[in-house]
């Protein structure tokens, strides 16, 4: 689909602070979206590689549990909703999505 970079700025559009793999030393500001690679996925022509997806694992969160910003995560393409639990009293919707 495209660039890490064009992922930063899609998901930019969607949430007013977006962190790539942020280090545990940085305060982040709320509400976000925080996205890692997590896999990637493979498919096979004559035995070769032939065309490779970077999956991420992105999570939205908010204070607010009726934010629409999980809402827009959601409708990206080849996005699925993978769980969502709180912590710190922040609520975190977690997603797959392949980019």
């Amino acid at each position: 689909m495209g660039t890490r970079a064009d992922l930063q700025t899609l998901l930019a559009t969607l949430a007013p602070n977006v962190y790539f793999q942020p280090p545990p030393t940085l305060t982040m500001s709320y509400p976000c979206i925080v996205y890692k690679r997590s896999a990637e996925r493979t498919i096979f022509g004559n035995n070769k590689p032939y065309k490779r997806t970077k999956r991420y694992q992105v999570t939205v969160i908010d204070r607010n549990p009726d934010s629409d910003i999980p809402d827009k995560v959601a409708s990206l393409p080849m996005c699925v909703f993978d769980r969502f639990f709180t912590a710190d009293q922040l609520n975190h919707d977690v997603y797959t999505l392949f980019f």
